[in-house]
């Protein structure tokens, strides 16, 4: 959502944050599609990753299931249920290792109770009614001049704010959980780490960048609700 005259320097920013996301994106495609084709030396599948860590966690009755999609891999909280694309799933190469033992970290985040997943999990009643409305009390607030409405939509989009930044630990931890565990249970060698690594760190850049944007554009919000205080 795009309001100018505002800082330049900060639209630039703002450009900058979306241009970060885009390559992020490929980025992530980028090296799946690549270490997609390296199979591992172990040969064990993803969904033979994810079963056997978390087994090893006591997870037993999380189950692993292949999901329709590319890139679709998650974990279910609700249904405790680690889902892996189909890829992922059969596929025996660096990046199903990678991707399915990261789930897998979410998994183990849940049953330790890790705190900020927890703050993440009671995030979501109020980002799903905050991030629906935050925008039309913006629009309506700059299109009717309504201080208010800007001030009330600043507000709830500032949650959204908060639970990007929520996620990035979140995140950051689940990829390290995977790096630890898999190479403890030596499902991959020394030379292989390089490409679990280009694959984690891809995707945990889409994360950064979508927490950046988020950021920036609550602060075009503020300055411009600022701004038109001013004037008034």
């Amino acid at each position: 959502m795009f309001f100018f005259g505002t800082n330049p320097i900060l639209e630039l920013l703002i450009f900058a944050a979306f241009g970060l996301s885009i390559w992020a994106q490929f980025k992530v495609k980028g090296n799946f599609r690549k270490w997609s084709q390296v199979a591992a030396s172990s040969g064990i599948t993803g969904a033979q990753v994810a079963r056997h860590l978390l087994n090893q966690n006591g997870l037993y009755d999380v189950d692993v299931e292949p999901v329709r999609g590319t890139l679709s891999d998650h974990y279910d909280p609700v249904n405790r249920a680690v889902r892996l694309s189909e890829d992922v799933y059969y596929g025996n190469s660096i990046a199903s290792i990678a991707i399915a033992s990261h789930e897998v970290g979410h998994a183990i985040q849940h049953k330790e109770a890790y705190s900020m997943l927890v703050l993440r999990h009671k995030f979501f009643p109020i980002l799903n009614f905050t991030s629906g409305i935050a925008p039309i009390l913006l629009i309506a607030g700059f299109l009717f001049r309504a201080a208010n409405l800007i001030g009330l939509g600043i507000i709830f989009f500032a949650t959204v704010v908060i639970f990007h930044l929520i996620t990035l630990p979140v995140e950051f931890n689940a990829s390290s959980r995977a790096r630890n565990l898999i190479v403890a249970e030596g499902f991959i060698r020394n030379e292989e780490e390089k490409g679990i690594g280009k694959v984690l760190n891809a995707a945990a850049l889409t994360y950064v960048a979508a927490a950046l944007i988020a950021a920036l554009e609550l602060l075009r919000y503020i300055l411009i609700f600022v701004g038109m205080n001013s004037d008034d």
